[in-house]
């Protein structure tokens, strides 16, 4: 399997000395006699000192430097003046100069290599012309032993160069190790949020990345529980009336004619109980169900329908809906009303006869809030958190119900962007608002209002 590491890692490498290697390559194909000229011993500052002694102490002490030069670095020189004539007699004479010059271009073999320079004395102003002669033995010679540092300052900068590859490539690597790591730890259900803890204090992509994974980890963990909570609420909900059922038909197989007429209707009520709960439980799964696209919502046309399923179930109940503005809202009306008559319903438990329960829908700035509110006990404040919690009563009711109605409502308000809202009223009673985006809301002449 390739390594991304390695190919990081290679490319940084291979392209950094690709590009030292040719600028020393073609800077050294460039500007090789200034190289020579510039760096060689034999070569190097001998126009300037030989200036000074030839104006300072004469021809003879000038000739007598080159030949020393000479036997010291095998290097042959000649002198000419700007008007092209030997000023000494130098190490060569010109005329062989010339004659290497002719054989040169006949064949390309001297065993010498010849490099001029100009140089202008501070003193006099005079030009001179220096010719130099190298063997080429002494010339190779020399370039062992000069190359030997670019070498190695090209050496130590591959090195150097290497190492900060290194680390850029690990920083990209080790990351996405750590990502690979989490992953996995997801698909096995293992995965702890403070793994990346680290890497999301980063400020750069892979940071980011880190914590979009920190919080959709998390995210999956917490539907994970819900899911495994709600398959445990599940079995123990239905267990409940299922071993009712169990004692009931057991009673009634020992049970007279008689008895069995009383215990019969109990049974049919158990019955009718464990298909409200099945219902229920599957009103909630649908709601993670692809929903199609959105629609408008006939907020009017819904309430109105509400309070007449009311009416049916709780005559004596009186509904007070309102949609106060008229509000332009998109989303899946049968869904709503599945949410908002689950609320109605848990009103009209609690709801004292004679109080109106108040269904309303209103705007706020691009939110819309429907509300459903009635005059009963409330709800213990300490209690209000785990209302929407499936299967969560809160203690001391009575009423029949299986704490299913605000976890309806509060998945139907998240698959519409929204969120459901509890609470107690100031003036008494309990509110449960939905709240959902809008693409506008334009306050208008408040809809005739129902009940």
């Amino acid at each position: 399997m390739r390594s991304l590491f390695w190919r990081i890692l290679a490319t940084f490498w291979l392209a950094i000395a690709l590009a030292a290697g040719l600028a020393v390559l073609l800077g050294h194909a460039l500007n090789q006699d200034t190289w020579i000229i510039n760096r060689h011993p034999g070569v190097k500052d001998l126009s300037k000192i030989w200036t000074q002694v030839y104006e300072r102490q004469g021809p003879i002490a000038a000739q007598f430097l080159l030949e020393r030069h000479r036997s010291r670095f095998h290097v042959d020189v000649q002198v000419l003046a700007e008007n092209g004539q030997p000023i000494i007699r130098g190490t060569f004479p010109p005329r062989a100069a010339a004659f290497e010059a002719r054989q040169e271009n006949r064949d390309g073999r001297l065993p010498w290599r010849r490099l001029t320079v100009d140089y202008t004395s501070p003193l006099s102003g005079e030009t001179y012309l220096f010719i130099y002669r190298i063997p080429n033995s002494e010339l190779q010679a020399w370039h062992r032993g000069s190359l030997f540092w670019p070498l190695s300052a090209i050496g130590i900068a591959l090195v150097v160069l290497t190492g900060f590859s290194l680390l850029l490539t690990l920083s990209i690597t080790r990351p996405l190790d750590r990502l690979r790591g989490a992953v996995h730890d997801l698909g096995q259900t293992t995965y702890q949020q403070n793994s990346l803890a680290r890497l999301a204090t980063r400020r750069d992509e892979l940071g980011v990345l880190a914590s979009d994974f920190n919080r959709m980890g998390a995210r999956l963990q917490s539907l994970i529980s819900s899911q495994r909570q709600l398959l445990r609420d599940v079995s123990h909900e239905l267990r409940s009336p299922l071993a009712r059922l169990r004692i009931a038909i057991a009673l009634a197989e020992r049970a007279t004619p008689s008895e069995r007429e009383v215990i019969w209707p109990r049974l049919a009520k158990e019955c009718d109980r464990l298909e409200a709960l099945i219902s229920e439980i599957l009103e909630l799964a649908r709601l993670d169900a692809e929903p199609g696209a959105a629609s408008p919502v006939d907020l009017a046309g819904m309430f109105a329908q509400l309070e007449e399923n009311a009416r049916i179930v709780s005559p004596n109940q009186h509904i007070d809906w309102r949609v106060e503005t008229a509000i332009d809202l998109r989303g899946w009306p049968d869904m709503l009303e599945r949410a908002l008559d689950n609320l109605l319903r848990n009103a009209l438990r609690f709801n004292p006869e004679g109080q109106p329960i108040e269904l309303r829908a209103s705007a706020d700035e691009d939110w819309a809030i429907l509300s459903i509110r009635d005059h009963g006990p409330g709800v213990d404040e300490a209690h209000l958190t785990q209302l929407s919690e499936p299967f969560f009563r809160a203690p001391g009711q009575t009423t029949a119900g299986h704490g299913l109605g605000l976890a309806i409502a509060r998945r139907a308000a998240e698959r519409h962007g929204g969120e459901l809202l509890v609470g107690n009223h100031p003036d008494g009673g309990f509110v449960a608002s939905i709240r959902l985006p809008l693409r506008a809301a334009v306050a208008k002449t408040p809809l005739p209002a129902g009940g």
